[in-house]
């Protein structure tokens, strides 16, 4: 498990603004090193706002974006195209505007799609896509991600594994199916804890001020199953990005007087 590191910024614009920056740095040396790159990708309103900020900055230009692979860490199992879905909304914040190769973007399933509606199934499926993707070198059947983003729910969800639900309780799958999720839509695919603690680094994003009790849950050393966000790390690196709302009641301790 690798220690969390802080870096806490003045406002969510700003701290999109350089996980943007932050990214596309990761992303250029990932490429420059092995001729690719690997990242997971989050929805809600920080991932999303990641994606905008990083469609508008003037280094995007930097990214080979057709040697870039991008997975999900969760999705909301609703029809494609539906405006709720996280692969709608990141193809409108930034994936329509960059030349990615259509198949190196790897949706989740829709609920619409040759799974029907059922969702583990559709979670099988993306889990064997994975699989595919893994090298001999990789760990646990899912490529080593690059960089795998969460954004952090107040009640320290991350991705779609809810405090105390099954999907945050399993060892053995990379993806499962959710059912009865505590905010809609109910039913969701979602990677689980070890697909995540594959992945090179594991950046958790969290703004605001109803992120602030979560952030400071999980970083006290809250049990995953009662703070899945405490279980999120990744195997070189662990990136914790706030704004100064959602670190307001961490121990000042936890993060440097010098933070953005």
């Amino acid at each position: 498990m690798t220690p969390p590191q802080l870096v806490v910024h003045r406002d969510k614009e700003l701290m999109a603004q350089a996980a943007a920056a932050r990214l596309i740095t990761r992303i250029v040396d990932a490429q420059a090193a092995r001729g690719h790159a690997s990242v997971v990708l989050t929805g809600g309103r920080n991932g999303n706002g990641l994606l905008a900020a990083l469609a508008a900055a003037p280094a995007r230009d930097a990214v080979d974006w057709a040697r870039l692979d991008l997975w999900w860490g969760d999705e909301r199992f609703l029809p494609e195209g539906d405006p709720e879905r996280n692969v709608t909304q990141a193809r409108e914040a930034l994936l329509d505007a960059v030349p990615l190769d259509p198949a190196r973007v790897h949706a989740m399933p829709a609920s619409d799609g040759p799974y029907g509606k059922d969702v583990d199934e559709a979670a099988a499926a993306y889990a064997a896509e994975l699989a595919a993707a893994a090298g001999p070198e990789d760990h646990g059947g899912v490529p080593a991600f690059d960089v795998l983003m969460l954004g952090v729910g107040p009640d320290t969800h991350v991705a779609s594994l809810f405090p105390e639900l099954p999907g945050v309780r399993e060892t053995e799958r990379t993806v499962v199916g959710v059912h009865g999720a505590p905010k809609p839509p109910p039913v969701r695919v979602s990677l689980t804890l070890p697909a995540i603690r594959a992945a090179r680094e594991v950046w958790l994003l969290a703004a605001g001020e109803d992120k602030a009790e979560a952030a400071a849950i999980a970083l006290s050393g809250a049990g995953e199953i009662q703070a899945p966000a405490a279980g999120a790390y990744g195997r070189s690196r662990t990136l914790w990005l706030l704004d100064a709302a959602a670190a307001s009641q961490l121990p000042r301790a936890l993060y440097p007087p010098a933070s953005a």
